[in-house]
């Protein structure tokens, strides 16, 4: 828990992380998203006094907890990038190709959805902003308010998978006419009017708020980035492990490391032998969810899925 904020992160299928990737006590990893730390503060207990460890985070509330950590504990080190940079900053350290572990754990983070000014939450009001990184790109509100009808519809239909996606953005453009969106509860109200069928257990904004989350911070296109930058870092038997919290997530880290795993497709009338095709991982077991008592214990854990490859 952060003293400063009072919000805390529960860290999810984390003893199945930490198993996934083997920790070497003297390796070098790289967590990718430190949130408020678990994660980290995990990985380093079982890094002896030459393991290190490197987190990123876009958060600048992270960065603060972070920049705590490695106050405390020289072998640790927190970095202000987005973990699809990664690559550039250990080639820039001259760590390229050394790391024997990646970890990421996406989406967005406990402290993150709790805290009402941050504007990720439909359940609390607060400003309408969803950046993981409040000072750089557009907010969600300044995109709500411009884009048009069509882009609005696609951003709800492709990145929160919304059935409803035309009929709520109808409704958007039709009441920001009248008055601009600045609140998350004034937009969650406008699009749960606009929801004919609600999910039983589910509010009726939460695909559309997921959907514009995902589009004003990049996340698909940092997870496709930061996928070929974990495999471009790590050294020959370097693991990553990836946590996903949902399907469109999930679906992209299965086909990528599927693909690396079986090599680039070869014309059928080739005589090259499966042996010969290069590939670049093997998998690791096969996809991990939480327990039942995990999930008892943290409901948000309940849609998390856990993936583990290892570079050859």
């Amino acid at each position: 828990m952060s003293a400063a904020t009072g919000y805390s992160h529960i860290s999810v299928l984390l003893n199945e992380a930490l198993e996934g990737l083997a920790i070497q006590a003297d390796g070098l990893y790289i967590d990718g998203t430190f949130g408020r730390g678990g994660h980290s503060r995990a990985l380093l207990a079982q890094l002896g006094p030459e393991g290190r460890l490197i987190a990123f985070d876009k958060d600048p509330e992270a960065i603060r907890v972070g920049d705590q950590l490695a106050a405390e504990d020289g072998r640790f080190v927190v970095v202000q990038r987005s973990f699809a940079e990664m690559a550039e900053e250990l080639r820039a350290r001259g760590l390229a190709g050394q790391v024997q572990g990646v970890l990421l754990d996406l989406g967005v983070s406990s402290p993150q959805l709790d805290d009402p000014t941050r504007g990720f939450s439909f359940l609390n009001d607060g400003p309408l902003d969803m950046r993981m990184n409040p000072s750089a790109g557009q907010s969600a509100a300044d995109w709500i308010n411009s884009a048009s009808e069509a882009d609005i519809a696609t951003v709800l239909k492709e990145y929160g998978e919304e059935r409803f996606a035309k009929r709520m953005a109808r409704a958007v453009v039709t009441r920001r006419a009248e008055q601009p969106f600045t609140r998350t509860a004034d937009l969650a109200a406008v699009i749960k009017e606009a929801n004919p069928a609600w999910e039983k257990g589910k509010h009726p904004a939460t695909r559309a708020f997921q959907g514009i989350r995902i589009f004003i911070n990049r996340e698909l296109d940092d997870l496709a980035d930061g996928l070929r930058a974990a495999l471009d870092v790590l050294a020959p038997g370097g693991r990553m492990a990836v946590i996903s919290f949902h399907s469109l997530e999930d679906r992209m880290v299965k086909q990528y490391m599927r693909r690396e795993a079986k090599g680039a497709p070869i014309p059928r009338d080739l005589p090259i032998r499966d042996i010969d095709i290069p590939v670049s991982i093997n998998l690791v077991g096969k996809a991990i969810k939480p327990s039942a008592a995990e999930v008892d214990a943290n409901p948000r854990a309940r849609s998390a899925v856990l993936r583990v490859a290892e570079k050859r």
